[in-house]
């Protein structure tokens, strides 16, 4: 806003820091400006001021959960860039962005080839979750069974099997990138099962569910597990130029 900006005494800067209100002191400025300009009650300017210090926390509160979830800072949905030349079908993201598949306890699989986007777009619906407070874990499939089959040897593996369990919604990325053993394919079929219909599980894969079968070492439990996902489970499939060489980094910083 054009003109002087008022001037915030200092005994409401410290009444404002004693009541850990100190932040809204950011934009308590260009609301006194507006309050004046459209002459706002008192209500009507407090109901202003708070609300940006609960839309603040509620952005504070999204970070550190999408940080607890692991998921990338940069993949959020709003920084997805719309001229790509990957196609998918934008009514089924629609969908999956309403998260009502979380509410249904339903799975999503992001499929296609390599660089298309499946896992911004997997990481994506991980920071909508957070920001309506789910609870959201992101796993990359090799580094997650890797973990799983360590916890076998120190004694946690039950404790980290609940946690995964208890997660609302699982990422895991790069699904059947390469051949699970034995061991990796009895830990994905028991989480599948602990997880069926309880919660959501979204699986990013350059693979069709059709090819995860060969990419399990136990036959049975291959056909278990695939079966429970696919009883429920979203498709969105990405096809197109590679999204990745679109975040290239340039001169001029123009995109490729």
């Amino acid at each position: 806003m054009s003109g002087p900006q008022p001037v915030v005494p200092a005994e409401l800067r410290q009444t404002l820091r004693r009541l850990k209100l100190g932040q809204a002191l950011d934009t308590l400025p260009e609301r006194l400006v507006l309050a004046a300009k459209h002459g706002l009650g008192h209500a009507e300017f407090l109901e202003l001021v708070l609300t940006d210090e609960v839309a603040r926390r509620d952005r504070t509160s999204a970070a550190l959960r999408a940080r607890a979830a692991h998921l990338d800072p940069k993949m959020a949905l709003e920084a997805w860039d719309p001229t790509t030349q990957v196609t998918y079908d934008r009514a089924v993201l629609d969908e999956l962005v309403s998260l009502r598949f979380v509410e249904a306890s339903q799975n999503v699989f992001v499929l296609g080839p390599v660089g298309t986007g499946k896992t911004f777009i997997a990481t994506a619906l991980g920071h909508i979750a957070c920001r309506k407070r789910v609870k959201v874990l992101f796993e990359r499939a090799d580094k997650l069974f890797r973990r799983l089959k360590a916890t076998r040897l120190d004694g946690t593996h039950e404790a980290e099997v609940r946690k995964l369990v208890g997660t609302d919604l699982l990422i895991i990325d790069d699904f059947a990138l390469q051949k699970l053993d034995a061991t990796e394919t009895s830990d994905f079929y028991e989480l599948v099962v602990e997880r069926h219909k309880a919660a959501s599980t979204v699986l990013t894969s350059n693979r069709g569910p059709e090819e995860w079968l060969g990419m399990l070492a136990d036959p049975l439990l291959a056909q278990s597990a695939v079966d429970r996902l696919q009883s429920a489970a979203w498709e969105l499939v990405m096809e197109g130029e590679s999204y990745r060489q679109r975040e290239r980094p340039s001169i001029g910083g123009e995109k490729p």
